[in-house]
Parts: structure tokens; sequence; C-alpha cells
């Protein structure tokens, strides 16, 4: 019996049934059939060799592929594991997934030491584990049998997982003496695996809860080729030199305090401009596109969330919630804007004439997380939102999706964010209790996503599982100038919070119709979103949002005069400056304003001063001339629009 095989180009391929993605790219080609790692089948990834039984889509994946790199970073882990295994009898194995950058394995040593010294004879074990090129095999079992390995083996952690699972939903994978609980897919050989590297050890609780046990987490890397760990090792040294964290303090952009909180930033002056030139920007924006700014409390009723749903998803992982005086009353750090939103759309009855109502709000949000999960500005407690709301009829919903991604093109091209994919976040169809609303509704709603970004002819890739609990979205994912991927800006289109909060207008038939919601924050949040900005730009910001955009350096103290001159000259005219007066050789405040990132410097002396000019030097550029006062604004206003 024959089956078909559908390709990403729509090419059919009929082959007989239980024919494997492998056999597949030998028939296409024998060097592809070299290069492959794994293959996407139906949307799920396999293991290259696994029986196709039915008619499938399929897309073969290398290591240039996101999902390629994760199958072999899978393998690289179950590598370290049986290594660890062998260097360090009796240890206990929690998870080694693949993550966006490797892998990490979290182990329990027990009585056992292991630090970053050990990272050296850990990479020799695997390598030479790696060059008995083992085959990767998977092995369907049953909950009992996988209870009685595990138990034989003294493995805690893995029986705690097998008690979650259900039987025919268990696989073991075995490369040479070492076997594990995992749902893969691997690469084929461990010979695959050519250079390793180990990066960092940290601390992190079995399960991500505080309540359970501390383990050891490893993390690495892994390649097909030395020359790529090469690649990689020096993009992260790169990395480290741009880490927004570093470039934070040094610019002092922001700060963190033990007494505020962990995970509470504060902003510094300098910090406080970019925020603010970039919300500006965002509200002009806006305010071009029709939308009406509000703002709402940074707390509400605990009943508001229970309402939303927002308590049954976060509620057990959130703050406390705050109590009053009064008995019985309860109030919440909001997670999202999105309740008060609905509520002011509640304000007074609308009229299909009166939609889209479009409102936006750069409102504070707070998440608790986990003190081992914070991350400079990347990952904090409490956040602002670009956030924004759009209650629409169904018959706009489409449009107005489609505006919203016009914005956030318009964006990424003003803060030089050239490249990145889209990615339409669906539900998981096999585990619909994670979230709320009818079939019916998210039909419609995922429905409305695909058309738009169709309409847009845009590239998109789809991920199941990766919704909001409310609603599909539309996700950006950015590249850095180190090639790095970050979520950066979301859309989602929410039917169930207008019908959890009864949201109504009166259509053109007189009757009470119910509105569709746009949920989108381009920026995503302002702190993420300036961490990674940092990081992009090596803290060397646009010209039109740095902090400061020109020094001016007077080679003595006899200038000051005329720096405090040009100083106010420029600040009539919109442009930001500070003057350098320490008694420091010129050549000293040359070198402390190009450490300091300013863009632009004026040097004035002897000849400036009596001529009434400036000497102007740019950042990476060096000198650019003299020019008068008025001349100077001129050829400033020029650079800005190059922006």
């Amino acid at each position: 019996m024959n089956i078909k095989i559908t390709l990403p180009d729509a090419s059919i391929r009929e082959v007989p049934q239980g024919t494997s993605a492998l056999d597949v790219a030998k028939g296409i080609s024998e060097g592809l059939a070299r290069v492959v790692i794994s293959a996407k089948i139906n949307g799920e990834v396999w293991d290259l060799n696994r029986p196709i039984t039915k008619d499938s889509t399929l897309s073969l994946l290398k290591f240039d592929d996101l999902d390629g790199k994760k199958t072999f970073w899978h393998s690289s882990s179950h590598l370290l594991a049986e290594a660890l295994e062998t260097l360090y009898p009796g240890v206990k194995l929690g998870i080694g997934p693949a993550i966006d950058n490797g892998f990490y394995y979290d182990v329990d040593f027990g009585d056992q030491q292991f630090s970053s010294n050990d990272f050296e004879k850990v990479e020799q074990k695997m390598k030479e584990l790696a060059n008995q090129s083992n085959t990767f095999e998977r092995k369907e079992i049953s909950k009992s049998e996988a209870i009685t390995y595990f138990t034989e083996k003294n493995d805690p952690y893995k029986l705690e997982l097998i008690d979650g699972l259900e039987d025919g939903q268990i696989t073991f994978y075995t490369q040479g003496n070492f076997t594990d609980l995992c749902r893969g897919p691997h690469i084929q050989n461990s010979s695959s695996i050519k250079a390793i590297k180990l990066l960092n050890v940290a601390a992190a609780y079995w399960r991500g809860d505080e309540k359970n046990k501390s383990l050891t987490r490893i993390y690495g890397v892994s390649f097909p080729k030395m020359a790529m760990l090469k690649e990689h090792m020096n993009l992260l040294e790169e990395a480290k030199k741009r880490d927004h964290r570093k470039l934070g303090k040094e610019l002092e952009l922001f700060m963190f305090s033990e007494k505020v909180g962990a995970g509470l930033p504060l902003w510094l002056p300098k910090g406080t401009a970019i925020r603010e030139r970039l919300e500006n920007f965002m509200r002009q924006a806006q305010i071009e596109r029709g939308y009406q700014q509000v703002v709402t409390p940074h707390i509400g009723r605990k009943e508001l969330y229970m309402t939303s749903g927002h308590y049954e998803k976060y509620g057990e992982d959130s703050f406390q919630p705050i109590k009053t005086p009064s008995e019985d009353e309860e109030f919440l750090l909001k997670p999202m804007n999105c309740p008060h939103h609905c509520e002011v759309f509640k304000f007074k009855p609308k009229s299909y004439k009166e939609l889209p109502l479009r409102i936006a709000e750069f409102g504070t949000v707070y998440r608790y997380e986990q003190s081992g999960e914070l991350n400079g500005l990347t990952r904090v407690r409490g956040f602002t939102q670009d956030d924004a709301h759009i209650f629409c009829t169904p018959d706009q919903l489409k449009g107005e999706f489609v505006d919203v991604i016009d914005l956030v093109m318009h964006v990424f091209g003003k803060l030089g964010f050239k490249d990145f994919n889209a990615q339409i976040s669906l539900r998981d169809p096999e585990n619909k209790q994670k979230y709320i609303g009818s079939d019916e509704n998210w039909d419609k709603a995922e429905r409305a996503i695909i058309e738009a970004t169709g309409e847009r002819d845009m590239k998109t890739i789809t991920e199941y599982g990766e919704a909001a609990f409310y609603g599909p979205k539309l996700d950006f994912m950015v590249k850095d100038a180190l090639g790095r991927s970050w979520q950066l800006g979301t859309i989602q289109v929410d039917y169930n919070l207008p019908e959890r909060f009864d949201l109504d207008y009166i259509g053109s038939d007189n009757e009470k119709h119910r509105p569709v919601m746009i949920h989108r924050a381009p920026f995503g949040s302002m702190e993420r979103f300036i961490g990674i900005l940092i990081e992009h730009t090596a803290g060397n910001f646009p010209l039109w949002l740095s902090p400061e955009q020109v020094a001016i350096l007077p080679i003595s103290e006899k200038y000051h005069d005329y720096s405090d001159k040009v100083l106010k000259f420029l600040n009539k005219n919109d442009i930001r400056g500070l003057i350098d007066q320490r008694a420091e050789k010129i050549g000293r405040k040359i070198r402390d304003a190009w450490a300091s990132k300013i863009p632009v410097m004026i040097i004035i002396g002897e000849e400036e001063s009596d001529n009434q000019e400036v000497s102007v030097r740019l950042q990476g550029e060096g000198d650019v001339g003299k020019f008068k006062l008025d001349e100077f604004v001129d050829y400033f206003n020029s650079l800005l629009n190059k922006d």
C-alpha cells in the first residue's frame, strides 16, 4: 500500500507505507540524506528513520533549521548525561532539553562535587562517547516497564516524570550504554557530534518549583563542525561585550536595588530619556492610526481577574492578594492591562458606527518570577507594555489586524530590526483544556490571523501550543546584529474576553452584537525591548534615540563661555547635549565621549570661538569639518533624517 508525501514545494511523492523521512531524502539525493538531521511530519518533529504510515506533509530539517538544531542539541544533552553517569556513578538525572542556544541537563550529584573546573574532563568523555558511533534507538514502552527500569536504576526524578504519563505516551531512547526517558526526536548517530563545549553551571529547582530540591544545571552547545563552534564562541565573546546589564551600568541607563527588590528596575535619567523617546515615537504612530490613550490603575479587585480568567492562570504563581481594612476585599497587582480596558469599553453603550475603538496605554504589569529566572531587563517582575486593545466588528477584524502588522513593520524599520520571522501561535489541539473559549471562537480567530498574514504576503511558521490562553497570536521573532533570535511584538485575536465581560455594541440591525478584541504590543514590554535594543546596537543608539546626542568638548577653560552659548543654541533647536568641563586634555575627552557612545562631538578651541563655529566629529567616522551654528543644525537634522 502506498501513501502520499507532500513536500514544502507542494510536490507529492507516492511511497510505500512505512517509508521513513530518511528514505525520502535518499530518493531526492544522497547528498541531502547525509546532511538532514530530523524531519517535520504533519507539523511534528520526528526521527529520520521513524516509519510514516499515512498521507503526510514532510519537511526535511538540516542543522541550519531551528528544529534541526534542537534535535542535534537534544541528542547532545543525552551524550552529556551518559558522560556524567560514567564519570560520576550514582548521579540522579532530571531533564535535559534543547534550548534556543544549546542544551542543558539538570543533575543531582548527591555528595559529589561538580564545578566548571570539571568541564574539560566531561567534554573529553563526551567526545570519546560520540566517536563510538552509537545509534539513537527509539522504543515505545509500557508504563509498568518504565517504572520497573527506573526503580531498579534508583532514578527518582524519572519516576516522578513517568507518574504523570499514561500507557502509549512513553518512549525510551538508547545510545551505547545509556537509556533515557524521552519523547525525542534524536539524530541517527552520535558520530555527527564533532564539536562540544560546556558553557556554564548553575543551580535550578527541580521542575522550577522553589519548594523542590536544587539541582545542578549544566549548559552546553555542540556542532557538526569544529569551525562552527569556533564561530559560536567568537559570537559569545561579542555578546559579553554587548550584554545589556554591563552596558546599562556603564552608560548609566538603569540599576537594581536589593532594598527595592529583585526584578524591579530603577530607570536612571539617561535610560528614562530613551524610554520617553520610544514612548513618544509610539504615541505619535498611534495617534496617526486613530488610537486613544487611557490610563488605568496598577491594581484591580480579585473579581476582575476571576472574570478575565487571569486569576485561574496566574493566581497560584502571582503575587499575594492585597487586603484592605474592609472584610473580604482583595486586590491584585495587575498581570495584564486587558481586563481594565474591557471595563473602559463598557463605560457607555456603543454603536457599530463607533467601532473600531482603539485604546492604548503604557501600562505597567506585574508577574512573580523566581529569582533564578530574573535576567536584567529581559526577565523582570514589573514591566511596562506598549499595550493597546482594538474592539471591532467581525467584518473589521482582518483589516484591523493587517493595520497592526503594518504598525509593527514601521516600528521594526525605525529601530533597525531588518531580519525577522513571523510565527503564528495556535493552541495545542491535543490539550484544549489549557485554553478558555469555544472551538468556534478559536477557529474564527485562528482563521483571521492566517488570512491577514496571507494578505500581507508574509512568510510565517506555525507553532501549535504557543497561543495565549484566551486566543491565538502572531509573534514576531527578530534577529539582532549577532544573529540571535528574540520574540518582539505580538498581535492576538480574542473572541473570549468580550464574552467573559459581556461586551456588546448595537449593530445596523439595532440588535446587540459581540465585538472582537485584538491585543497588540509592538515593543512587547519597554524593559525587554530596550534590553534587546542595547545589545543589538552595542549601546550605539540611533541618533534620534540617544539620551545625549552631542558632547561639547572645549580644549581649555577659557572656551567654557562659548561652549555654554553653543549648548543653549543647540537646546533651542531640540538637540540634546552636554559640556565636558573637566580639566583634562582634549584627547582624553574625545576617548571618554567615544566610550560613552555619544554620537556627535563638537570640539571648541580658539579658532572655533573666534569664528563662532564648531568642529564636528562623528562616532565611527571621525572629523567631518567645521560649521557655523546654523549650518550645524541643518547638518544634524540631515543625520536625523537618515535614521
